[in-house]
């Protein structure tokens, strides 16, 4: 018998004929989210496998005093494994899980992390020496749900090093990662971050803002992958009216997690003490005219191409819903660049302890250059 293909209208329940599309469409997506839900239960226990299985190798190898005799029983192991299971279970990988343990010693945050995260993610994770550094990009990666490929890049754009948490006291920074862990909790200090890197709009030479700014919005998917994945578009240039005079914010974006209109307001020059009350209009008539029940206030983001540490630190901007950063256009080579991420976080750091002085400005790398 010649099987039916689904092109003509079939009788349904109470005579109402179905399309034959619009029912192929509906077992399909059946079918693939059935497929999602069972791949997405095979990734977690995998990952909990993996997790168990470095457990185990690493009680047995911390209870031997003998540091070669903990070596013998992972090849041991890793060569009876791999003839009955494959080369998954290959001594570099049996190492890899044992690492995997020790660094994530906790097992029902492994869990969770595992609904979100497959074992590729946390391969990209192990490397990474600091704790909080580790922590932070695995829970972003979950709340986020960024792909193996995003945290990669991620992790080599030192996204953690650029953020306002990184730059705080350890204690005070892992209770805001525990407090993400325990309620999906987004703070600004983990969304904003400085320097934001620029160079995909392929500015050289001098530029206008709007020559900047006309870059961003051509490039605004690039654009909104440097902000963050929660950040959505809104408006460009948009307008204000007060006391009949027209004002014109740069962009206008709103952020989910947060639950916050955020302005950006763009700065070719040095960041300079007006730009603070200017943010500081545009936020209270968003406040009054354009929040929305449920929302937080309104937060401001002045992207400059150059900004004094101590000059921003006056204003007690954080207080004020107001954040600096400056943009990258032209990166710097990649070892300058880790090297002043790194001091700035030391600098903030002994700062916050009371152990350090206010820094003082060095050079900075390629910055974005103003049309004099």
């Amino acid at each position: 018998m010649k099987a039916k293909l689904l092109t003509d209208k079939t009788p349904g329940p109470a005579g109402r004929e179905v399309e034959p599309q619009e029912l192929l469409t509906d077992v399909r997506e059946l079918i693939l989210g059935a497929r999602q839900t069972v791949a997405r239960g095979v990734n977690a226990a995998l990952v909990l496998l993996h997790w168990q299985i470095g457990q185990r190798i690493r009680r047995d190898i911390l209870g031997e005093k003998r540091a070669e005799y903990g070596e013998g029983i992972v090849a041991a192991l890793s060569r009876q494994l791999a003839v009955e299971f494959g080369g998954g279970y290959a001594e570099k990988n049996l190492r890899r899980m044992v690492q995997f343990a020790e660094v994530f010693p906790d097992e029902e945050i492994v869990a969770t992390l595992s609904r979100q995260l497959g074992w590729s993610h946390f391969v990209e994770l192990l490397p990474l020496k600091k704790h909080l550094q580790r922590n932070f990009y695995a829970e972003m990666c979950r709340i986020e749900r960024w792909s193996v490929r995003t945290l990669r890049r991620k992790i080599g754009g030192m996204l953690y090093e650029r953020t306002a948490l990184s730059r705080k006291p350890a204690k005070q920074a892992e209770r805001e990662l525990e407090q993400l862990r325990a309620e999906d909790k987004v703070t600004p200090d983990l969304v904003f971050r400085d320097p934001y890197f620029l160079d995909f709009l392929g500015l050289k030479g001098a530029y206008s803002e709007k020559d900047l700014e006309t870059a961003i919005l051509r490039d605004l998917e690039e654009f909104l992958v440097e902000l963050g994945s929660d950040f959505a578009f809104l408006a460009r240039q948009k307008r204000i009216v007060v006391d009949e005079e027209d004002f014109y914010l740069d962009l206008l974006f709103y952020h989910r997690g947060l639950r916050r209109l955020v302005v950006i307001d763009l700065k070719l020059g040095k960041f300079a003490p007006g730009d603070v009350g200017q943010m500081e209009f545009y936020l209270r008539w968003l406040k009054r005219h354009e929040m929305r029940t449920g929302e937080e206030d309104p937060l401001g983001l002045i992207l400059c191409a150059e900004k004094s540490d101590e000059r921003v630190e006056v204003f007690e901007l954080a207080n004020r819903g107001i954040r600096v950063a400056e943009y990258l256009t032209e990166l710097p080579p990649k070892e300058v660049l880790e090297h002043q991420l790194h001091e700035a976080v030391r600098l903030a750091q002994a700062r916050l302890e009371g152990k350090g002085e206010l820094p003082r400005r060095g050079a900075k790398g390629a910055k974005g250059k103003a049309a004099e």
